[in-house]
């Protein structure tokens, strides 16, 4: 049975686990290098109270299966209203679920915060994270050609948007994660 909770720096090391081969072994992430346990911490704490990390759990094992994460789209206050959301799925645990099951929660909370946009941007080609995206609501709305050099060549990076709620006018303040919890769409 799989069981969402909110992340925590002391999950970082599970985390790093799971993120680590798609740096090293994919063009998935655009990082070169891993990151260390304690820039691992720093991310998860660093998205304050505002943009929720939940993790994917094992219920029987207690082992994360995954995680999905909301970030900052862009840095002008405009912008407060969307985020950029990252999933990643350890490789054993693929294909089981997971992945939707994770984002039925992210979009879920991010939606019950008021965000009003999740965007996702998936390294091109990338067609199973292009059919789990299509798969909870994304469309396809752009294309930054070859904006990455990784592996010895350049990357198209594909831009994929997803509705959260009615755009109000005025919107609603963004709440905090903690007020909301975890919300499965």
């Amino acid at each position: 049975m799989i069981q969402m909770r909110p992340a925590t720096p002391a999950d970082a090391a599970a985390i790093l686990s799971i993120y680590a081969p798609y740096v090293v072994a994919s063009a998935v992430s655009f990082e070169l290098e891993p990151p260390t346990l304690k820039e691992m911490r720093a991310r998860i704490s660093g998205a304050a109270d505002h943009y929720p990390w939940i993790v994917a759990v094992d219920g029987d094992s207690g082992v994360i299966m995954g995680y999905a994460y909301a970030t900052q789209f862009r840095a002008r206050l405009a912008y407060r209203y969307a985020a950029e959301t990252s999933i990643y799925i350890a490789g054993n645990f693929q294909g089981q679920g997971i992945g939707r099951t994770l984002y039925a929660a992210l979009l879920g909370t991010m939606r019950s915060q008021h965000f009003s946009q999740a965007i996702a941007s998936i390294t091109l080609p990338n067609d199973y994270s292009i059919k789990l995206h299509e798969a909870v609501g994304f469309r396809r709305t752009g294309v930054y050609r070859e904006v990455g050099y990784k592996n010895e060549r350049w990357l198209d990076v594909g831009i994929w948007q997803r509705d959260l709620a009615e755009r109000l006018i005025p919107p609603r303040d963004i709440l905090a994660f903690s007020a909301v919890g975890i919300v499965r769409a």
